[in-house]
Protein backbone atom coordinates (compact mmCIF):
# COMPACT_ATOMS: atom_id res chain seq x y z
CA UNK A 1 0.00 0.00 0.00
CA UNK A 2 1.12 3.34 -1.00
CA UNK A 3 0.91 6.62 1.64
CA UNK A 4 -1.33 8.92 0.15
CA UNK A 5 0.57 12.16 0.15
CA UNK A 6 -1.55 15.31 -0.42
CA UNK A 7 -2.41 16.77 -4.04
CA UNK A 8 -1.02 19.75 -2.93
CA UNK A 9 2.55 19.31 -3.45
CA UNK A 10 3.94 21.08 -0.39
CA UNK A 11 7.64 22.96 -0.87
CA UNK A 12 10.00 24.12 1.52
CA UNK A 13 11.66 27.08 2.36
CA UNK A 14 14.85 28.05 0.76
CA UNK A 15 18.01 28.28 2.43
CA UNK A 16 19.41 30.29 0.21
CA UNK A 17 18.51 34.15 -1.05
CA UNK A 18 20.36 32.65 -4.10
CA UNK A 19 17.87 30.07 -5.15
CA UNK A 20 16.05 33.53 -5.52
CA UNK A 21 17.92 33.89 -8.65
CA UNK A 22 15.48 33.64 -11.87
CA UNK A 23 18.53 31.02 -13.62
CA UNK A 24 18.75 28.85 -10.43
CA UNK A 25 14.90 29.15 -10.35
CA UNK A 26 14.70 28.40 -14.00
CA UNK A 27 17.08 25.24 -13.30
CA UNK A 28 15.58 23.99 -10.02
CA UNK A 29 11.65 24.46 -12.05
CA UNK A 30 13.47 22.22 -15.23
CA UNK A 31 14.68 19.52 -12.24
CA UNK A 32 11.82 19.04 -9.97
CA UNK A 33 9.79 18.60 -13.74
CA UNK A 34 12.67 16.39 -15.42
CA UNK A 35 12.67 13.16 -13.24
CA UNK A 36 14.49 10.58 -15.95
CA UNK A 37 13.95 7.00 -16.23
CA UNK A 38 16.94 4.35 -16.69
CA UNK A 39 16.46 4.18 -20.45
CA UNK A 40 14.25 6.00 -23.40
CA UNK A 41 13.62 3.65 -27.03
CA UNK A 42 15.62 5.12 -29.65
CA UNK A 43 14.11 7.58 -31.71
CA UNK A 44 11.49 8.21 -29.24
CA UNK A 45 11.50 11.52 -27.20
CA UNK A 46 12.03 11.50 -22.91
CA UNK A 47 8.76 11.44 -21.36
CA UNK A 48 9.91 13.03 -18.01
CA UNK A 49 8.36 13.05 -14.61
CA UNK A 50 7.55 15.54 -11.69
CA UNK A 51 9.30 14.94 -8.77
CA UNK A 52 5.53 15.35 -6.74
CA UNK A 53 4.34 12.38 -9.01
CA UNK A 54 7.54 10.31 -8.33
CA UNK A 55 7.00 11.19 -4.23
CA UNK A 56 3.70 9.84 -4.72
CA UNK A 57 4.72 7.17 -6.56
CA UNK A 58 7.10 5.54 -4.48
CA UNK A 59 5.29 6.45 -1.19
CA UNK A 60 7.78 9.01 -0.09
CA UNK A 61 6.43 11.67 2.55
CA UNK A 62 9.51 13.76 2.07
CA UNK A 63 12.55 14.92 0.26
CA UNK A 64 15.25 17.10 0.89
CA UNK A 65 18.24 18.09 -1.96
CA UNK A 66 21.49 20.45 -1.91
CA UNK A 67 23.31 20.94 -5.35
CA UNK A 68 26.78 22.04 -5.52
CA UNK A 69 27.83 23.37 -8.42
CA UNK A 70 30.92 25.49 -9.62
CA UNK A 71 32.25 24.84 -5.74
CA UNK A 72 29.76 25.62 -3.90
CA UNK A 73 26.36 25.35 -2.85
CA UNK A 74 23.84 26.25 -5.39
CA UNK A 75 20.53 25.47 -3.90
CA UNK A 76 18.42 24.09 -1.37
CA UNK A 77 15.41 23.02 -1.47
CA UNK A 78 12.59 20.61 1.21
CA UNK A 79 9.37 18.91 -0.51
CA UNK A 80 6.47 17.22 0.92
CA UNK A 81 5.94 16.57 4.44
CA UNK A 82 8.46 15.44 7.30
CA UNK A 83 5.67 13.98 9.44
CA UNK A 84 2.97 11.91 7.77
CA UNK A 85 -0.20 13.37 9.40
CA UNK A 86 0.61 16.42 10.30
CA UNK A 87 1.04 19.82 8.23
CA UNK A 88 5.27 19.74 8.99
CA UNK A 89 6.65 20.36 5.53
CA UNK A 90 10.27 19.62 4.72
CA UNK A 91 12.44 22.26 4.23
CA UNK A 92 16.25 22.50 3.81
CA UNK A 93 16.65 22.91 7.90
CA UNK A 94 15.03 19.80 8.51
CA UNK A 95 16.56 17.13 10.17
CA UNK A 96 17.16 12.96 8.64
CA UNK A 97 19.30 10.59 9.97
CA UNK A 98 22.19 9.92 7.92
CA UNK A 99 22.27 5.90 8.26
CA UNK A 100 25.32 5.01 6.60
CA UNK A 101 26.63 8.53 5.39
CA UNK A 102 27.77 8.71 8.89
CA UNK A 103 30.76 6.57 8.22
CA UNK A 104 32.20 9.04 5.79
CA UNK A 105 31.96 11.58 8.33
CA UNK A 106 33.75 9.00 10.66
CA UNK A 107 36.20 8.29 8.33
CA UNK A 108 37.40 12.05 8.39
CA UNK A 109 37.60 11.74 12.32
CA UNK A 110 39.72 8.92 12.16
CA UNK A 111 42.08 10.57 9.68
CA UNK A 112 42.48 13.74 11.46
CA UNK A 113 43.46 11.79 14.16
CA UNK A 114 46.32 9.87 12.05
CA UNK A 115 47.22 13.33 11.32
CA UNK A 116 47.57 14.27 14.77
CA UNK A 117 50.00 11.22 15.74
CA UNK A 118 47.46 9.71 17.78
CA UNK A 119 46.74 6.46 15.52
CA UNK A 120 48.49 4.60 12.86
CA UNK A 121 46.29 3.86 9.57
CA UNK A 122 48.29 0.39 9.12
CA UNK A 123 49.13 -0.63 12.66
CA UNK A 124 47.08 -3.18 14.78
CA UNK A 125 44.37 -1.80 16.60
CA UNK A 126 44.60 -4.10 18.91
CA UNK A 127 47.22 -2.18 20.67
CA UNK A 128 45.57 0.60 21.30
CA UNK A 129 41.96 -0.65 22.02
CA UNK A 130 42.01 -1.08 25.97
CA UNK A 131 38.27 -1.38 26.56
CA UNK A 132 37.67 -4.35 24.25
CA UNK A 133 39.49 -6.59 21.84
CA UNK A 134 39.10 -7.82 19.14
CA UNK A 135 39.30 -11.93 19.46
CA UNK A 136 41.64 -13.98 17.40
CA UNK A 137 40.57 -16.76 15.00
CA UNK A 138 42.31 -19.55 13.10
CA UNK A 139 40.90 -17.62 9.84
CA UNK A 140 43.07 -14.89 10.42
CA UNK A 141 46.52 -16.56 10.47
CA UNK A 142 47.96 -14.12 12.87
CA UNK A 143 47.29 -11.45 10.34
CA UNK A 144 46.19 -7.89 12.15
CA UNK A 145 43.13 -5.93 11.90
CA UNK A 146 44.24 -1.94 11.31
CA UNK A 147 42.40 1.01 10.96
CA UNK A 148 43.15 1.75 6.87
CA UNK A 149 40.69 -2.05 7.05
CA UNK A 150 38.58 -0.74 9.24
CA UNK A 151 37.55 2.68 7.06
CA UNK A 152 37.66 0.30 3.69
CA UNK A 153 35.52 -2.22 4.77
CA UNK A 154 38.17 -5.46 3.96
CA UNK A 155 39.10 -6.46 7.94
CA UNK A 156 36.99 -9.17 7.88
CA UNK A 157 34.75 -8.60 10.29
CA UNK A 158 30.70 -9.77 10.48
CA UNK A 159 27.59 -7.54 11.15
CA UNK A 160 26.49 -5.91 7.85
CA UNK A 161 24.38 -3.54 9.72
CA UNK A 162 21.98 -2.36 12.42
CA UNK A 163 18.10 -2.00 12.74
CA UNK A 164 18.81 0.64 15.54
CA UNK A 165 16.05 0.86 19.10
CA UNK A 166 12.76 2.37 19.47
CA UNK A 167 12.21 4.72 21.76
CA UNK A 168 10.75 2.07 24.08
CA UNK A 169 13.23 -0.83 23.82
CA UNK A 170 16.39 -1.07 26.07
CA UNK A 171 19.50 0.55 24.48
CA UNK A 172 22.59 -1.46 24.32
CA UNK A 173 25.78 0.42 25.70
CA UNK A 174 28.81 -0.52 22.77
CA UNK A 175 30.27 -2.90 24.61
CA UNK A 176 26.87 -4.89 24.33
CA UNK A 177 27.02 -4.23 20.57
CA UNK A 178 30.49 -5.51 19.99
CA UNK A 179 30.00 -8.52 22.03
CA UNK A 180 26.32 -9.26 20.99
CA UNK A 181 24.61 -9.38 24.33
CA UNK A 182 21.67 -8.59 25.68
CA UNK A 183 19.73 -6.20 25.08
CA UNK A 184 21.95 -5.72 21.59
CA UNK A 185 19.77 -6.66 18.58
CA UNK A 186 22.42 -7.64 16.77
CA UNK A 187 25.52 -10.17 16.32
CA UNK A 188 28.73 -10.25 18.15
CA UNK A 189 31.53 -8.08 15.71
CA UNK A 190 33.90 -11.24 15.26
CA UNK A 191 36.61 -12.36 12.67
CA UNK A 192 35.28 -14.49 9.59
CA UNK A 193 37.58 -13.52 6.91
CA UNK A 194 41.39 -12.75 6.89
CA UNK A 195 41.96 -8.96 7.83
CA UNK A 196 42.73 -7.21 4.40
CA UNK A 197 42.06 -10.32 1.95
CA UNK A 198 38.70 -9.05 0.35
CA UNK A 199 36.03 -6.30 0.95
CA UNK A 200 32.55 -6.78 2.60
CA UNK A 201 30.93 -3.69 3.84
CA UNK A 202 30.83 -4.39 7.73
CA UNK A 203 28.61 -1.83 9.72
CA UNK A 204 30.28 -3.89 12.92
CA UNK A 205 33.83 -2.53 11.86
CA UNK A 206 32.86 1.11 12.07
CA UNK A 207 31.91 -0.17 16.17
CA UNK A 208 35.53 -1.04 16.29
CA UNK A 209 36.37 2.40 14.89
CA UNK A 210 34.03 3.89 17.12
CA UNK A 211 35.30 2.05 20.19
CA UNK A 212 39.08 2.97 18.96
CA UNK A 213 38.19 6.53 19.08
CA UNK A 214 36.86 6.54 22.33
CA UNK A 215 39.99 4.42 24.02
CA UNK A 216 42.36 6.95 22.35
CA UNK A 217 40.88 10.26 22.92
CA UNK A 218 38.71 9.25 26.12
CA UNK A 219 36.28 12.32 24.85
CA UNK A 220 32.51 10.99 24.11
CA UNK A 221 32.02 10.31 20.29
CA UNK A 222 29.43 13.20 19.60
CA UNK A 223 31.73 15.35 20.95
CA UNK A 224 34.91 14.05 19.26
CA UNK A 225 33.41 14.37 16.32
CA UNK A 226 32.00 17.96 16.36
CA UNK A 227 35.09 19.09 17.48
CA UNK A 228 37.26 17.23 14.72
CA UNK A 229 34.72 17.69 11.82
CA UNK A 230 30.83 19.10 12.51
CA UNK A 231 32.69 22.58 13.16
CA UNK A 232 35.57 22.47 11.38
CA UNK A 233 33.30 21.26 7.62
CA UNK A 234 30.80 24.46 9.09
CA UNK A 235 27.83 21.67 9.53
CA UNK A 236 26.39 23.49 12.07
CA UNK A 237 23.05 21.50 12.14
CA UNK A 238 24.62 18.21 12.51
CA UNK A 239 24.69 15.93 15.71
CA UNK A 240 25.59 12.48 16.68
CA UNK A 241 23.40 12.62 19.68
CA UNK A 242 21.92 9.55 19.99
CA UNK A 243 18.53 10.14 20.94
CA UNK A 244 18.24 13.48 19.06
CA UNK A 245 18.08 15.87 22.23
CA UNK A 246 15.02 16.74 23.09
CA UNK A 247 14.76 20.78 21.31
CA UNK A 248 16.11 19.21 18.17
CA UNK A 249 13.12 16.99 17.82
CA UNK A 250 10.80 19.46 16.52
CA UNK A 251 12.83 20.34 13.37
CA UNK A 252 13.69 15.99 12.44
CA UNK A 253 11.85 14.56 9.65
CA UNK A 254 9.65 11.25 11.07
CA UNK A 255 10.89 7.90 9.62
CA UNK A 256 7.79 6.12 7.11
CA UNK A 257 7.46 2.40 6.31
CA UNK A 258 6.67 0.50 2.89
CA UNK A 259 2.79 1.21 3.97
CA UNK A 260 3.18 4.91 4.61
CA UNK A 261 2.97 4.48 8.53
CA UNK A 262 5.85 6.41 10.80
CA UNK A 263 8.38 4.34 12.70
CA UNK A 264 7.74 3.49 16.44
CA UNK A 265 8.24 7.06 17.81
CA UNK A 266 9.10 8.87 14.48
CA UNK A 267 12.85 7.27 14.59
CA UNK A 268 15.37 4.65 15.99
CA UNK A 269 18.10 5.14 18.03
CA UNK A 270 21.37 4.32 17.10
CA UNK A 271 24.20 3.71 19.73
CA UNK A 272 25.78 2.38 16.46
CA UNK A 273 27.30 6.31 16.04
CA UNK A 274 29.94 5.64 13.94
CA UNK A 275 28.39 3.65 11.80
CA UNK A 276 24.73 5.17 11.13
CA UNK A 277 24.58 8.35 14.19
CA UNK A 278 24.55 11.28 12.36
CA UNK A 279 21.33 13.46 12.44
CA UNK A 280 22.15 16.20 9.16
CA UNK A 281 20.66 18.45 6.32
CA UNK A 282 21.35 17.78 2.77
CA UNK A 283 23.39 21.50 3.21
CA UNK A 284 25.40 20.19 5.95
CA UNK A 285 26.54 17.35 4.26
CA UNK A 286 27.15 19.72 1.23
CA UNK A 287 29.71 21.28 3.42
CA UNK A 288 31.44 18.21 4.41
CA UNK A 289 31.73 17.25 0.75
CA UNK A 290 32.91 20.77 -0.26
CA UNK A 291 35.68 20.25 2.61
CA UNK A 292 37.44 17.35 0.97
CA UNK A 293 37.29 19.49 -2.02
CA UNK A 294 38.74 22.45 -0.07
CA UNK A 295 41.51 20.13 1.03
CA UNK A 296 42.04 18.50 -2.77
CA UNK A 297 42.43 22.00 -3.90
CA UNK A 298 44.98 22.99 -0.71
CA UNK A 299 42.40 24.84 0.92
CA UNK A 300 41.84 25.20 4.78
CA UNK A 301 40.03 21.97 5.68
CA UNK A 302 39.78 19.73 8.06
CA UNK A 303 41.69 17.27 6.62
CA UNK A 304 45.26 18.00 4.44
CA UNK A 305 45.29 17.37 0.85
CA UNK A 306 47.46 14.15 1.74
CA UNK A 307 44.94 12.54 3.88
CA UNK A 308 41.84 13.19 1.59
CA UNK A 309 44.47 11.48 -1.45
CA UNK A 310 44.41 8.79 1.19
CA UNK A 311 41.04 8.64 1.68
CA UNK A 312 41.12 7.77 -1.61
CA UNK A 313 42.67 5.10 -2.04
CA UNK A 314 40.88 1.54 -2.70
CA UNK A 315 42.67 -0.95 -0.81
CA UNK A 316 41.14 -4.37 -2.85
CA UNK A 317 40.77 -3.16 -6.39
CA UNK A 318 37.34 -3.39 -7.69
CA UNK A 319 35.94 -2.94 -4.63
CA UNK A 320 35.07 1.25 -5.38
CA UNK A 321 35.56 1.94 -1.79
CA UNK A 322 38.11 4.04 -0.29
CA UNK A 323 38.68 4.57 3.46
CA UNK A 324 34.54 5.78 4.11
CA UNK A 325 33.63 6.61 0.90
CA UNK A 326 32.31 5.28 -2.55
CA UNK A 327 35.17 5.92 -5.18
CA UNK A 328 34.80 5.46 -9.33
CA UNK A 329 36.50 7.70 -12.38
CA UNK A 330 39.66 9.24 -12.39
CA UNK A 331 40.28 13.05 -12.94
CA UNK A 332 37.27 15.16 -13.53
CA UNK A 333 35.42 12.06 -13.84
CA UNK A 334 36.48 11.14 -10.12
CA UNK A 335 33.25 10.50 -8.42
CA UNK A 336 32.46 10.06 -4.35
CA UNK A 337 29.37 8.61 -3.64
CA UNK A 338 27.99 6.82 -0.68
CA UNK A 339 24.13 5.81 0.16
CA UNK A 340 22.46 5.42 3.54
CA UNK A 341 19.36 3.22 4.83
CA UNK A 342 18.23 3.39 8.48
CA UNK A 343 14.61 2.48 9.83
CA UNK A 344 12.16 4.90 7.66
CA UNK A 345 15.19 6.73 6.15
CA UNK A 346 17.10 6.52 2.83
CA UNK A 347 19.54 8.92 1.70
CA UNK A 348 22.90 9.23 -0.99
CA UNK A 349 25.19 12.00 -1.89
CA UNK A 350 27.42 12.36 -5.24
CA UNK A 351 30.23 14.46 -5.66
CA UNK A 352 32.77 15.54 -8.18
CA UNK A 353 35.77 16.57 -6.42
CA UNK A 354 37.54 17.57 -9.14
CA UNK A 355 35.05 19.84 -11.05
CA UNK A 356 33.58 21.01 -7.66
CA UNK A 357 29.99 19.53 -8.75
CA UNK A 358 27.67 17.36 -6.66
CA UNK A 359 24.19 16.79 -4.66
CA UNK A 360 22.72 15.31 -1.65
CA UNK A 361 19.74 13.72 -1.30
CA UNK A 362 17.77 12.76 2.08
CA UNK A 363 14.20 11.25 2.59
CA UNK A 364 12.21 9.62 5.01
CA UNK A 365 10.92 6.90 3.92
CA UNK A 366 12.20 3.13 3.56
CA UNK A 367 10.97 3.12 -0.25
CA UNK A 368 13.00 6.09 -1.45
CA UNK A 369 15.85 3.92 -3.22
CA UNK A 370 14.49 3.90 -6.84
CA UNK A 371 13.45 7.59 -6.45
CA UNK A 372 17.44 8.62 -6.44
CA UNK A 373 18.62 7.24 -9.37
CA UNK A 374 15.11 9.23 -11.22
CA UNK A 375 16.30 12.35 -9.10
CA UNK A 376 20.13 11.83 -10.01
CA UNK A 377 19.43 12.10 -13.70
CA UNK A 378 17.39 15.05 -14.01
CA UNK A 379 20.86 16.46 -11.91
CA UNK A 380 23.13 15.22 -14.47
CA UNK A 381 21.06 16.38 -17.68
CA UNK A 382 20.45 19.66 -16.35
CA UNK A 383 24.75 20.37 -14.40
CA UNK A 384 26.23 18.37 -17.39
CA UNK A 385 27.49 15.37 -15.43
CA UNK A 386 29.23 12.68 -16.95
CA UNK A 387 27.27 9.60 -14.99
CA UNK A 388 23.77 9.02 -14.00
CA UNK A 389 22.85 8.82 -17.77
CA UNK A 390 19.71 7.59 -19.95
CA UNK A 391 20.40 4.37 -21.99
CA UNK A 392 19.27 4.50 -25.17
CA UNK A 393 17.85 1.41 -26.06
CA UNK A 394 16.17 -0.30 -29.41
CA UNK A 395 13.14 -2.30 -29.57
CA UNK A 396 13.18 -5.51 -31.25
CA UNK A 397 10.06 -6.17 -33.35
CA UNK A 398 8.20 -8.89 -31.69
CA UNK A 399 4.76 -9.61 -33.18
CA UNK A 400 1.99 -8.92 -29.83
CA UNK A 401 0.38 -12.58 -30.57
CA UNK A 402 3.79 -14.06 -30.22
CA UNK A 403 3.94 -12.72 -26.45
CA UNK A 404 0.90 -14.43 -25.82
CA UNK A 405 3.29 -17.34 -25.24
CA UNK A 406 4.91 -15.65 -22.07
CA UNK A 407 1.33 -14.43 -20.73
CA UNK A 408 0.63 -15.68 -17.15
CA UNK A 409 1.61 -15.67 -13.67
CA UNK A 410 5.04 -16.78 -12.32
CA UNK A 411 6.13 -16.82 -9.05
CA UNK A 412 9.49 -16.86 -6.88
CA UNK A 413 8.84 -17.45 -2.88
CA UNK A 414 6.30 -14.88 -1.82
CA UNK A 415 6.64 -12.43 -4.93
CA UNK A 416 4.41 -12.79 -8.06
CA UNK A 417 4.59 -11.23 -11.41
CA UNK A 418 1.95 -11.24 -14.07
CA UNK A 419 2.45 -10.45 -17.76
CA UNK A 420 0.13 -9.64 -19.65
CA UNK A 421 -0.86 -7.76 -23.50
CA UNK A 422 -3.20 -4.86 -23.97
CA UNK A 423 -3.36 -2.84 -26.88
CA UNK A 424 -0.63 -4.38 -28.64
CA UNK A 425 1.85 -3.16 -25.46
CA UNK A 426 3.29 -5.29 -23.40
CA UNK A 427 3.60 -4.96 -19.21
CA UNK A 428 4.65 -6.59 -15.66
CA UNK A 429 2.86 -6.41 -12.75
CA UNK A 430 4.01 -7.39 -9.07
CA UNK A 431 1.31 -7.65 -6.04
CA UNK A 432 0.46 -4.37 -4.62
CA UNK A 433 2.52 -2.31 -7.69
CA UNK A 434 1.59 -0.26 -10.38
CA UNK A 435 1.95 -2.46 -13.99
CA UNK A 436 5.00 -1.62 -15.52
CA UNK A 437 5.30 -1.62 -19.61
CA UNK A 438 8.43 -3.64 -21.20
CA UNK A 439 10.00 -3.81 -24.35
CA UNK A 440 11.12 -6.46 -26.77
CA UNK A 441 14.84 -6.72 -27.05
CA UNK A 442 14.89 -9.96 -28.95
CA UNK A 443 12.01 -12.36 -29.19
CA UNK A 444 12.17 -13.83 -25.18
CA UNK A 445 14.32 -11.01 -23.62
CA UNK A 446 12.50 -7.91 -22.12
CA UNK A 447 13.76 -4.62 -20.53
CA UNK A 448 12.10 -1.75 -18.81
CA UNK A 449 12.72 2.16 -19.10
CA UNK A 450 11.88 2.85 -15.60
CA UNK A 451 14.29 0.54 -14.45
CA UNK A 452 17.21 -1.89 -14.89
CA UNK A 453 15.60 -4.67 -14.81
CA UNK A 454 15.15 -7.08 -17.62
CA UNK A 455 13.33 -10.32 -18.10
CA UNK A 456 14.42 -13.54 -20.00
CA UNK A 457 11.33 -16.45 -20.63
CA UNK A 458 12.64 -19.62 -20.79
CA UNK A 459 11.45 -22.85 -22.15
CA UNK A 460 11.78 -26.86 -21.96
CA UNK A 461 13.01 -29.08 -24.17
CA UNK A 462 9.00 -29.47 -25.34
CA UNK A 463 9.15 -25.56 -26.37
CA UNK A 464 6.72 -24.77 -22.92
CA UNK A 465 7.76 -21.57 -21.46
CA UNK A 466 8.17 -22.60 -17.92
CA UNK A 467 10.05 -19.89 -16.38
CA UNK A 468 11.16 -16.27 -16.50
CA UNK A 469 14.62 -14.61 -15.10
CA UNK A 470 14.35 -11.24 -13.82
CA UNK A 471 17.81 -9.65 -13.52
CA UNK A 472 19.45 -6.28 -11.85
CA UNK A 473 22.40 -7.08 -10.92
CA UNK A 474 22.07 -10.65 -9.93
CA UNK A 475 19.06 -13.15 -11.18
CA UNK A 476 16.08 -14.44 -10.07
CA UNK A 477 14.47 -17.00 -11.42
CA UNK A 478 10.67 -16.85 -11.44
CA UNK A 479 8.84 -20.20 -11.77
CA UNK A 480 4.97 -20.15 -14.06
CA UNK A 481 2.62 -21.33 -12.16
CA UNK A 482 -0.62 -20.61 -14.70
Amino acid sequence: MRLAIAALFIVGADLFAAAADPAIEARITRIENGLLPAARIAGRPDEPWTLAARMKHYGVPGVSIAVINDGHLEWARGYGLARAGDAASVTADTLFQAASLSKSVTAVAALSLVEAGQLDLDADVNTRLTSWKILAAPIAAGAPVTLRQLLSHTAGLMVHGFAGYAPDSPRPTLLQILNGTSPANSKPIRLDQKPGAKWRYSGGGYCVVQQLLLDVTKIDFPTLLRERVLVPAGMTASTFAQPLPAPLVAHAAAGHRADGSRVEGDAHAYPELAAAGLWTTPTDLAAFLLSLQHALAGQPAPLSRASVETMLDVPIPGSDMGLGIGVRGTGEKLLLSHSGANEGFRCIYVAYPRTGRGAVIMTNSDEAGPLFPEILRALAREYAWPDYLVAEKTAAPLDPVAFDAYRGIYQREETRLAFFRKDDRFYVQAVDEERQEIFPSSDREFFRLDSPRTYAFQRNADGDVTHVIRREGSAQIFQRVR
